[in-house]
């Protein structure tokens, strides 16, 4: 079925904007012609089961992370632009004791629902890929999580068996390698248009050593590029308009084979259009971290010239790409890009100060989770 993107009406933004309102449209949205439009794609990456701004090994709440901050994020970053869509690049289900409470103490039966699964469910995520430590407490545990996500996880190079087929077109894949999403966009006249949007899935292939107990004999892993580039023809011969890859995966720019760290060779396979990162806990764009490195721009968000960000961890940044897309005939094209990560916080006299508040609907779905983790602990 086709499906609105998030639309706001341009001139209910101009309207207040001019009313006083502090909102402020992105260009492409503030610009866009009749044949252009702006699509707007923000990024959670590497939760790790932090839905709520709270360290609970210090038994405090802690302002430098929380799904339920970055969802705050939200509304407003919606609101810049005139379409949008959310998405997650993996490392959802271990990392705090909340994860390891409905895991080991509480359990999943059919039909319950992970406390990471409310939260993203309340928030419309789009899709979502599979990251490294989703398989910590095995494949049956993992199959459960995912019955209750609203939206599809994908993932290209997680093979089901031990055989890896002579094309990897031919693999019997865990889960689908990608989704192609029928959407309504709307353009700079403010007309709806059809868009098909294509989103690809990766997996770091070391979680074959990284989870050898729960995986070996269940499951094998392939070269990111490789599917990358077995898929993406795939997807544009079903007719993708943009392909987005959600790559779990770094950014390091010494290439190999089976690369832990292989974004920045995602982002030269012919037909993607926007990487989206994670795995290393790092920030992408920004002034800190990839310094230094042929083909990555760390001021302009781009990986061999294609746009790309990694949003921090544990919620601390939400990850955007803008893209500005034009009609060539009955398809959209990418003509312009920019990236940013947008943090939850600021450092400012030596203590962390919250730019947002929580979302209090995840802090309200998550309370009895919440003080279930406290009392495990």
């Amino acid at each position: 079925m086709s499906q609105l993107l998030h639309p706001i009406s341009r001139r209910d933004l101009l309207a207040g904007a001019a009313a006083g309102a502090l909102i402020m449209l992105h260009p492409f949205s503030a610009r866009a012609q009749g044949n252009q439009a702006h699509l707007r794609i923000m990024e959670t990456t590497d939760i790790h089961v932090n839905v709520l701004p709270y360290d609970y090994y210090a038994d405090k709440t802690n302002d430098t992370l929380g799904l339920s901050r970055t969802a705050s994020l939200i509304d407003a970053v919606r609101k810049e632009a005139v379409n949008s869509m959310l998405i997650d690049n993996g490392d959802l289900l271990q990392g705090n004791p909340m994860g390891d409470y409905i895991a080991y103490e509480k359990g999943l039966k059919d039909g319950d629902l992970h406390p990471i699964m409310k939260g993203m469910n309340l928030l419309g995520y789009e899709c979502s890929t599979l990251g490294n430590h989703e398989f910590n407490y095995g494949l049956s545990f993992l199959d459960k999580v995912l019955a209750g996500a609203n939206f599809p996880f994908v993932c290209a190079n997680l093979i089901r068996g031990t055989e890896l087929a002579a094309n990897p077109r031919d693999d019997k894949l865990y889960l689908k390698p990608y989704v192609i999403l029928d959407k309504k966009i709307k353009d700079g006249s403010g007309a709806e248009q059809p868009i098909r949007v294509g989103i690809i899935g990766f997996v770091p292939p070391q979680i074959m050593v990284w989870d050898l107990k729960n995986l070996e004999g269940n499951v094998k892993t392939r070269d990111i590029v490789e599917a990358a580039k077995a898929w993406v023809p795939q997807m544009k011969e079903e007719g993708a308009d943009i392909v987005i890859a959600l790559s779990h995966s770094g950014i390091d720019v010494k290439q190999g084979d089976m690369m832990e760290n292989a974004s920045f060779f995602v982002a030269g396979v012919d037909g993607i259009d926007a990487v989206f990162t994670g795995h290393q806990h790092l920030v992408f764009p920004g002034k800190k971290d990839f310094q230094s490195l042929d083909g990555v721009d760390t001021q302009k968000g781009t990986l061999q010239g294609k746009p790309a960000v990694m949003g921090g961890f544990w919620g601390s940044h939400m990850g955007l790409i803008d893209l500005m897309l034009e009609r060539d005939g009955s398809k959209w094209k990418v003509v312009s890009a920019t990236s940013e990560a947008r943090p939850i916080f600021e450092r400012l006299d030596n203590k962390n100060k919250p730019n947002v508040p929580d979302d209090k609907r995840i802090i309200a779905a998550l309370e009895q989770d919440h003080q279930a983790t406290l009392a495990y602990v």
